[in-house]
């Protein structure tokens, strides 16, 4: 017997019914308003090449690691799920067959925000009426397989349903930016674009840094072995990014560590990294000195920042050698940022020029130095709840933790930061939802008027990202 698939329209705001009513006005005024997605790891190839998606198990699950990592913590294999392997050997490559096995675990995604974004795609995008589970996984493959196969399911078709006024995706510096090119050469109005992401040639611990580094260098015409010929290089690789839109630098750091060494001893410091013959302390060192002078050259060049840190990448050592980076086996580490950033504030850090994005999977920062920080200075905003915290009661803490200290206008709004393209109205709705319910609850203290209410409101899903991210 199937059970139907309902999305409450109250989902997520408060039980009280004076306070549900105020947060339903609110979410009325927001709901509809287009989508800034600033930062995020879309692939724009499918934009520019406009092709249809193949399955429902290419498009929702194999690319996911939020779906397979919670099914592989179960018990269920990677290979089973059709993630492909780093030397190419066989995994399952029957999409029904990854479905199905999908459908019979869905359960394990009761109360997590996987399942509300799942929920939201499979009513509002696939009209389904009826819950996932084994007995309508056939009906459920065969509904999407039919909707994929049309023509208003291209992605560019879905980029103009969903409201999406601009989403960036992501690419390293050594991308030649080719997708791109051909979005913008195809005359198509939506508005894609990049943002830098300098690891590969900024984090010495990346596989093939040497490689990269010199890759880096003959790109922009410099000379890999000397320190200002690899300044340079970064110069030349930014400009080519804002020319194909980029607004921002993103800089996944081990640490939010930062440096400011004299100019002699950053290039010695360089020459010790480039030669492979660096500790780990000058590797950490290289990293932060990077992060000011990426913060000087956004001062140059006006591109915003953002710093995403403290990940141990990879944690399952067996994982990473089958299956690769990104597969789920990524887990929090503590965050420090009070003395790890003052080298770069104390630099640029009162300079109106920058803007610093900041984003933590450490919560216990956010009240004692993250709120502080960006309470006072400039160039400091906070990013949303990021990755593990992108969910309802992340939300709530963020707000709850941050909010006294900071107040609204040092956040910059929602950033859905993620690759799975048709979860991105899903998570701006669970973010509209979940700032309503918190300001709705400020008014029902008393504590807000409500027609700053609203004004918040808006400026939480739309106008506080368009500024902060200079769109």
């Amino acid at each position: 017997m199937t059970r139907p698939l309902l999305l409450h329209p109250d989902r997520l705001f408060p039980a009280d019914p004076k306070t549900r009513g105020v947060a339903r006005a609110l979410y009325a005024q927001v709901r509809d308003l287009p989508i800034i997605s600033p930062h995020g790891h879309t692939d724009p190839a499918w934009f520019a090449g406009n092709a249809r998606f193949t399955d429902p198990a290419s498009l929702l699950i194999v690319p996911d690691h939020y779906v397979f990592r919670m099914l592989y913590s179960q018990g269920v294999a990677l290979d089973r799920l059709g993630v492909p392997t780093v030397d190419g050997s066989a995994t399952e490559s029957d999409p029904r067959a990854i479905w199905r096995l999908f459908a019979d675990h869905y359960h394990l995604f009761r109360g997590t925000p996987s399942r509300l974004w799942l929920d939201w795609v499979f009513a509002e995008v696939f009209g389904l009426d009826v819950v996932l589970e084994s007995g309508t996984a056939d009906r459920y493959y065969d509904t999407i397989d039919a909707a994929l196969a049309t023509d208003a399911f291209r992605p560019r078709a879905l980029f103009e349903r969903f409201g999406i006024e601009v989403i960036a995706t992501t690419e390293s510096p050594l991308d030649p930016l080719d997708h791109h090119r051909a979005i913008r050469d195809s005359g198509w109005g939506g508005r894609v674009i990049t943002a830098y992401r300098p690891d590969p040639v900024v984090d010495p611990d990346t596989p093939g840094f040497a490689d990269n580094l010199h890759r880096f260098c003959a790109m922009a015409g410099e000379d890999a072995t000397s320190w200002p010929g690899y300044l340079a290089a970064h110069r030349f690789h930014r400009a080519r990014f804002r020319a194909a839109g980029a607004t921002s630098t993103d800089h996944g750091h081990p640490s939010a560590t930062t440096a400011d060494l004299p100019p002699q001893a950053a290039a010695a410091l360089y020459a010790r990294v480039r030669q492979g013959g660096a500790d780990a302390a000058d590797v950490e060192l290289f990293r932060a000195q990077m992060l000011t002078e990426m913060a000087g050259m956004s001062v140059a060049d006006g591109m915003v920042m953002q710093l995403h840190p403290a990940v141990h990448r990879s944690h399952n050592a067996a994982v990473l050698a089958r299956f690769g980076r990104d597969k789920g086996g990524d887990i929090p580490l503590p965050g420090e940022f009070v003395a790890g950033l003052k080298p770069l504030l104390d630099r640029h850090g009162n300079d109106p020029r920058l803007t610093l994005v900041l984003f933590t999977l450490d919560e216990d920062t956010y009240a004692r130095e993250l709120a502080p920080l960006a309470g006072h200075w400039p160039a400091l905003r906070l990013g949303p709840p990021w990755w593990f915290h992108d969910s309802p009661e992340g939300m709530r803490r963020f707000r709850q933790r941050t909010t006294e200290t900071a107040g609204f206008y040092n956040t910059v709004g929602f950033n859905d930061d993620t690759r799975a393209f048709l979860s991105i109205p899903a998570r701006h709705d669970v973010a509209r939802r979940m700032d309503c319910a918190w300001l709705a609850q400020l008014v029902a203290e008393h504590r807000l008027p409500e027609d700053e209410a609203h004004e918040l409101a808006r400026a939480l899903a739309y106008d506080l990202v368009k500024k902060a991210y200079r769109l």
